[in-house]
């Protein structure tokens, strides 16, 4: 055969090959179009997965390498058939996406596409395992395979005969219809016709089931490739492996089931089955709902559950909850930590039940946050780092195989302090919704705070994950609590938080939200579940898609999903046609009334089918309209969404309904409200509190919550409050409700517990006496009474209850008649109080009706307390039901601490029925039990009572007699813990007071007063009052023979009352010598009068007598100008007030009236004088700290014309004299400066002042007794101006010193050592040099060490100086001492030459020169010469002598120029060397006549 005829016949089979591919694309596009019409809106991801962005083709031939244009190929049948073109060889192709306008505006990844018959084999040899459809990750193993199915391909050139081609040619003929087969084969067999995304066949259903029981849960499932499933419990994946004792997942032939084995309450759930493959995925929710059999309400999921017995471990696990978490309170950024002791019984060995936390009902989960702990008995929770979000009701579940147990309580945080007053505080529970690659939407929750104004908007700031830089993300405050954020870099991870800012300032800011990635939830759902599919090991390839290149469609469904002031946020649907290319998007705006549509991103497309606008005008129209776009160019826009007017949407809400607030705690109180009306978004409620009368607003709760029922917590007792409610949304805070009515904070009433105890007293023949004691809570209201119940017992059998009593007991014990004798009963107790009846309590064992013949009484009952302090109690008790032979004749009371045996509280037996036990320990409980006593012995003890704390309750007031202005006298109690129904009860010897004769009881609010009628002896004995509905508040009073009559004389005197005086009558003397009597009243009324008496005379108001009354202050007065001889007697003011009257007198007669006589009339004298110019202080002297002298004096009442003048000894001093510069005048002072004082100062010195008015003198006598005065104060100056002792050394000895301000020749000093005083010598001398005083010790011994004094006379007594020459002082300065007495002697003996020697000798040469140097030292020194510092000896040109030890002389015959220089004698013996110097200078006349013959 030719080898033309075999290409022939390869082109033939190509030619197949391609309308093959022809037909398969046209069917793949139908196939498309449909799928496009059924599903819209598709992700991104999902686009570019699903086809190819590329438009590159690859051949399968090496012969069809080249491209070139595209043509039309004839197949055998006629059909024609488009053929792929491929481009020059040399054309590369890019890869950048472009508009129309030719801009980038993306990429495209270009993706492997081939025939499927040329890698059939290698589909054929995977046949078996399951298909997949790749994403672009597989891009590299498909060029991998399209590289070795290419080298596979070549071209054969054979020579064959005509026989061998006719049969080859009918081989082909059958060839070809074996080919045509195989293809309509392999397209129903395609993986792209069979692949479909999953789908439910039979969805899973939802359940009903008792507790108990198993319920399983059926699905069946249809997918290509066959899908996985998934089951979810409330969005939480369940792992039936990790738990097959109560989960069991089965997956048979698409059928697919999950079994929940033993289901209890926390199996109510939502289970959702998920499906997922390649094509994508589906899910589909049913709830399961677990009951119990059980009458009455349905419990929640959190309510304790009775616990059952647990098969797999053979025992019934009781949990007990002890040490339990009260309701919490802390502040943003501390720690608070949450804990309970489990106790789990009986202890099985390596088991441990699973102890759970929940805050709001929701699951908490360990973090940075959250720590949870569990020791194996204690359960612990540690909040770190406190935020408002930490708030909420917070559970502890504790979960066993029998059951579950659970404790709640509520945690509050308050706000952190602000930095700056005013400011807001934090907001909270930021988060992030619709993540996408352009943009992040965060929320928040408004703070319940403001601040001292309204917040003005938030700043929201985000940071990439991993750094610590804040980036605020808007420039304006934004006053919605939604707000999308952009500017985000795709990948990338992000926290966020916000701000608060009103006019003081920026708050603080929020918690962080948690990490969100800035892309789609396509891409995050594929980075979260890795590969789409496990690999099978088979790659599918598809062929070029004609859709390639194909400019897509216009969106669909533009609409805006949110709109506030600030921004607008569009969503839309991704065009029909779009290519296998992923599309991105332009947004156009146009302001409504105009036609021109203006591009917002122009920069960058987005690639996620939504986007948020800013910047635009608030209450503007806008329309809106989208552009799809791809490497093809930029589509259609989409339809315009209409004018939107720019402005918020979400209104603010409505104000909630009028709160209303009931009593709880004593610390809390609920409060209820209406919800708002027609509320969009609601975030919640904030509850704010205010004491009633201050105005100012407290938050209750800082976190809003949904229910409109809140328990506000931390209040204080006794407290009125006033309540109002805010609800807040996105949009804002609503305006608060109406405030509720005002509420007492205080426990709420609520009927009591059950009675226990109920027993037999006493029986007979048709009557029982029953006892009971009464219920442990009282439901905070006084038991006002009992109700009894019976039934008959027969048997095993037992009749209908029945009621025994309609009138309530007030009694612990009753008394059963009518009942018939040899009969069973059993008898049960309800008790009541104001809120109602309680339940019954446990039934009575049975109890035979028939007569006792005990001899001894029975216990005594209805034991109770009052009166409970630190040290006493009084306990009282009710007789016995049951007397005995004979009757009670006394009680024994005995108690016992907790931990020790009983003790007798007394000795005797006590006849009353109430004892005051005493001597009690503060804090210490105590139990209490009563025995009655008869003629024939002591009965059987009471029940316990207690135990009893011996501690006074916080506020306790105890009664206090008082007796008013009438005489009354009452006896009052008050009580500030009043509630609801509270009364005041008085009793005489704890017995009720019926005989209202002897006192009446008048109650006002929490003050009650027990007035005595006729107070007498018989109203003697202990009055006590008690005050229902509280904790026990009750006082006692005793009154005795002695207090009765102590009150009766304090009656007398109110009824005949006194005017008391604060000041009994007093006198002074005033200006100008009048006289003042005066007293001044302690009590009086504005109706009290007064009385003036002299001698028993009533004198009126005249001439001689002023009186004045200031009933402001009780002030009485008389004044009299002067005092005269006929003013001698007795002054007395009466005063009259009503009924009560007051007497006070002052007699003035004898001496003691002459000699007030006398100061009057001085007094008079004095103000006459100060009529003109006067001394204001006379003349006087002052010795200044320099020890200057001065003679003081202050001047009055004087004008410029005053003369003043100076005298000394009657000698006036002129101006022009020296002592008148020593006079000085300064603002009404003069004064004479003396200066330092001598005896030539002593004198008389007078000052004078005389002008028209009048004149005045002032003299001071400076001589014999006044110099001495002013002497003395001198020498007190200079005493205290004296320093410490100090010491110091000289060569002589040691001196002591002391230095003075001034030191003058009079002043006497002593010197004492040892405090013996220091007499006179030549080696111990003592003087004054200056101002320096100073003892000098000349050559010191250790006699001389001791104690010091130096005594300086100060005018009276003397200062004294200490100084301790000893120790370390001593051995200082003695050491001092020899050092400079060494020194000196060593300077005295040391050798020196002391003259002789000129400084500059000038001597002709060829003369003679002989110097001699005086030298002295002792030791004699040693003598040497040098010349210019070196040293020469005598030989026969020098000649050097020292004689006598004082005389060195030196000679040098016939001296030359060479003799010139520096010459020193330099003498030396052990205390020193020193050098005398001199220069000789060598001059020759001649040379000095030829230096001037020159110049």
């Amino acid at each position: 055969m030719s080898a033309s005829l075999q290409v022939t016949q390869m082109q033939q089979q190509h030619q197949q090959q391609l309308q093959h591919q022809q037909r398969y694309r046209h069917q793949r596009h139908e196939r498309h179009e449909h799928q496009e019409q059924k599903q819209h809106y598709e992700s991104s991801y999902y686009l570019s997965s699903k086809s190819s962005v590329s438009k590159q083709s690859f051949s399968t031939s090496k012969t069809a390498s080249h491209r070139s244009l595209k043509t039309s190929v004839k197949t055998e049948k006629g059909q024609e058939v488009l053929k792929l073109s491929p481009l020059p060889k040399r054309a590369k192709r890019t890869y950048l996406a472009m508009d129309t306008d030719k801009e980038v505006i993306g990429y495209v990844i270009p993706v492997f596409r081939a025939n499927h018959d040329v890698v059939r084999g290698l589909m054929e040899a995977h046949e078996q395992d399951q298909v997949t459809e790749e994403g672009i990750n597989y891009v590299a193993m498909r060029n991998l395979f399209v590289r070795e199915a290419k080298e596979a391909m070549h071209v054969r050139v054979e020579k064959k005969t005509r026989s061998t081609h006719i049969r080859e040619s009918a081989e082909r003929v059958e060839l070809s219809k074996t080919m045509e087969e195989w293809t309509e084969f392999r397209k129903k067999m395609n993986p792209d016709s069979l692949t479909h995304r999953p789908e439910f066949i039979v969805k899973p259903r939802g359940q009903t089931v008792w507790e108990g029981k198993s319920v399983k849960l059926h699905c069946t499932v249809a997918g290509w490739p066959k899908p996985r499933i998934a089951w979810y419990k409330n969005n939480v994946l369940i792992d039936a492996k990790s738990h097959p004792e109560k989960y069991t997942a089965e997956s048979n032939y698409n059928m697919h089931s999950l079994e929940i084995k033993n289901c209890d309450f926390m199996d109510t759930a939502q289970y959702r089955a998920s499906v997922l493959n390649i094509k994508g995925e589906s899910s589909f929710v049913a709830t399961v709902v677990v009951k119990r059999f059980q009458d009455g309400e349905e419990p929640g999921p959190l309510d304790p559950k009775p616990h059952g017995y647990s098969p797999e471990h053979g025992v019934t696990f009781n949990t007990t909850i002890l040490d339990k978490f009260e309701v919490a309170f802390g502040n943003e950024g501390e720690t608070l930590s949450l804990g309970c002791t489990v106790i789990i019984y009986p202890t099985v060995k390596k088991y441990q039940p699973e102890v759970v936390w929940y805050r709001d009902s929701v699951p908490l989960k360990p973090s940075k946050w959250v720590h949870t702990a569990w020791s194996g008995e204690r359960a612990t929770l540690t909040l770190v780092h406190l935020n408002k979000e930490d708030e909420g009701m917070y559970t502890l579940r504790v979960n066993t195989k029998s059951g579950f147990d659970t404790y709640s309580a509520y945690v509050f945080v308050r706000d952190a302090d602000v930095e700056v007053e005013g400011v807001p505080v934090a907001p909270l529970d930021v988060r992030c919704h619709d993540a996408n690659k352009d943009y992040v939407v965060v929320t928040w929750k408004q703070p319940a705070v403001e601040g001292s104004s309204s917040i003005l908007g938030y700043y929201i700031d985000r940071c990439e994950v991993g750094t610590h830089h804040w980036a605020q993300c808007n420039d304006t405050p934004v006053k919605y609590a939604r707000f999308p954020v952009t500017g985000l870099v795709e990948g990338r991870s992000y926290v966020f938080r916000v701000r608060a800012l009103n006019k003081a300032g920026v708050s603080h800011p929020s918690r962080v939200s948690e990490a969100v990635v800035a892309m789609d939830p396509s891409d995050r759902a594929r980075l979260r579940a890795g590969p789409s599919a496990p690999w099978t090991g088979m790659i599918k390839f598809t062929e070029e898609d004609p859709t390639v290149g194909v400019v897509p469609g216009e969106p669909s469904d533009v609409v805006v999903t949110e709109a506030t002031k600030s921004y607008v946020v569009l969503a839309w649907k991704p065009p029909v046609q779009r290519g296998h290319e992923g599309v991105m998007y332009y947004i156009e705006k146009c302001i409504s009334g105009t036609e021109t549509w203006q591009r917002v991103n122009t920069g960058m497309p987005v690639k996620s089918p939504r986007f948020a606008l800013f910047d635009l005008a608030e209450g503007q129209s806008y329309s809106f309209r989208v552009r799809c776009c791809n490497s093809a160019g930029v589509g259609e826009p989409s339809v315009s969404t209409g004018a939107i007017t720019v402005g918020d949407k979400l209104d603010l809400p409505s104000a909630p309904g009028n709160p209303v607030a009931t009593r709880n705690t004593d610390t809390s109180v609920v409060v209820f409200w209406a919800a708002s009306k027609d509320v969009v978004h609601l975030a919640g409620y904030y509850i704010e509190c205010s004491v009633v009368g201050t105005d100012v607003w407290m938050p209750c709760n800082n976190k809003p919550v949904k229910q409109t029922r809140f328990v506000c917590h931390g209040l204080t007792t006794r407290e009125n409050y006033v309540f109002r409610v805010k609800a807040v949304n996105a949009a804002g805070y609503s305006h608060s409700s109406a405030d509720s009515e005002a509420v007492v904070v205080q426990a709420a009433i609520s009927i009591p517990g059950k009675p226990t105890g109920v027993k037999l007293l006493e029986a007979v023949k048709d009557y029982m006496v029953l006892g009971w004691d009464a219920p442990a809570k009282d439901g905070g209201a006084d038991i006002r009474g009992y109700f009894v119940d019976y039934r008959t017992v027969k048997g095993d059998v037992v009749g209908q209850w029945h009621e025994m009593n309609h009138q309530a007991l007030t009694t612990t014990s009753y008394k059963a008649e009518n009942l018939k004798e040899n009969v069973f009963y059993q008898f049960q107790v309800r008790a009541m109080n104001m809120a109602g009846v309680s339940k019954g309590s446990l039934p009575s064992a049975s109890l035979e009706c028939k007569e006792w013949t005990i001899t001894v009484p029975g216990a005594p009952v209805g034991l109770h307390v009052l009166e409970v302090r630190d040290t006493s109690v009084v306990v009282l008790w009710e007789p016995p039901a049951f007397n005995g032979r004979s009757p009670v004749n006394g009680y024994y009371l005995d108690l016992k601490k907790a931990s020790e045996g009983w003790k007798a509280g007394h000795e005797k037996v006590n006849k009353g029925k109430y004892m005051k036990v005493t001597g009690l320990k503060a804090g210490t409980s105590y139990v209490f039990r009563v025995r009655a006593q008869n003629l024939a012995g002591v009965g059987k003890p009471s029940a316990v009572l207690g135990p009893i704390v011996a501690q006074t309750h916080p506020g306790t007031k105890e009664i206090y007699v008082d007796v008013d202005d009438n005489g009354v006298i009452s006896m009052i109690f008050e009580c500030s813990e009043m509630a609801e129904g509270s009364e005041f009860i008085w009793s005489k010897n704890y017995k009720a007071i019926t005989d209202t004769s002897r006192l009446t009881i008048v109650t006002e609010g929490g003050k009650s007063r027990a007035i005595f009628n006729d107070p007498s002896l018989e109203d003697l004995g202990i009055f006590s009052c008690v005050v229902t509905n509280t904790d026990g508040i009750s006082s006692s009073y005793t009154l005795t023979e002695e207090g009765l009559k102590r009150l009766l004389d304090i009656s007398f005197d109110h009824k005949f009352p006194v005017i008391p005086f604060k000041n009994e009558m007093a006198m002074e003397l005033l200006e100008k010598g009048r006289v003042r009597f005066w007293t001044q009243l302690e009590k009086f009324t504005s109706a009290c009068e007064v009385e003036y008496v002299f001698n028993d005379v009533i004198v009126t108001q005249g001439k001689k007598y002023t009186m004045n009354f200031d009933k402001t202050t009780g002030i009485i007065e008389m004044f009299m100008d002067s005092l005269e001889v006929t003013d001698e007697g007795t002054f007395t003011f009466n005063l009259v007030d009503g009924k009560a009257k007051g007497t006070t007198s002052l007699v003035l007669i004898g001496e003691e009236f002459r000699e007030l006589q006398k100061k009057s009339e001085f007094e008079r004298a004095e103000w006459v004088r100060k009529q003109g110019p006067h001394f204001v202080e006379y003349l006087d002297f002052t010795v200044t700290e320099e020890c200057d002298v001065l003679l003081k004096c202050k001047i009055g009442n004087v004008k410029p014309e005053t003369e003043i003048t100076w005298s000394k000894d009657s000698i006036e001093i002129a101006e022009d004299d020296e002592d008148a510069k020593k006079i000085e005048r300064k603002d009404g002072e003069l004064t004479f400066n003396i200066g330092k004082i001598s005896k030539s100062d002593m004198g008389i010195y007078q000052v004078f002042l005389r002008d028209e008015r009048g004149k005045d003198k002032s003299t001071f006598n400076l001589t014999d007794a006044g110099y001495q005065a002013v002497m003395n104060e001198l020498f007190r100056v200079i005493a205290n101006s004296s320093s410490g002792i100090q010491v110091t050394s000289t060569e002589h000895g040691i001196i002591l010193y002391s230095n003075v301000t001034y030191c003058h020749e009079d002043v006497r000093v002593s010197w004492l050592q040892k405090d013996a005083k220091i007499a006179a010598s030549e080696r111990v001398k003592s003087g004054v040099t200056g101002e320096q005083l100073w003892l000098k010790i000349n050559e010191p011994t250790e006699k001389d060490k001791g104690k010091y004094t130096m005594d300086i006379f100060d005018g009276k007594d003397g200062v004294k100086r200490v100084f301790d020459l000893s120790g370390q002082a001593w051995e200082e300065a003695f050491e001092e001492f020899q050092r400079l007495k060494a020194a000196a002697i060593a300077e005295r003996n040391r050798a020196r030459v002391v003259g002789g020697l000129p400084d500059v000798v000038a001597i002709q040469e060829g003369k003679s020169l002989n110097l001699t140097g005086n030298v002295w030292g002792e030791p004699v020194p040693e003598v040497s010469w040098m010349k210019n510092e070196k040293v020469f000896v005598s030989d026969d040109h020098y000649q050097l002598k020292f004689e006598h030890g004082k005389f060195a002389s030196i000679t040098i015959a016939a001296v030359t120029t060479a003799d010139s220089g520096k010459y020193a004698l330099v003498v030396k013996n052990k205390y020193g060397t020193e050098a005398g110097e001199f220069t000789v200078s060598v001059y020759n006349p001649e040379d000095e006549e030829n230096k001037e013959a020159k110049g």
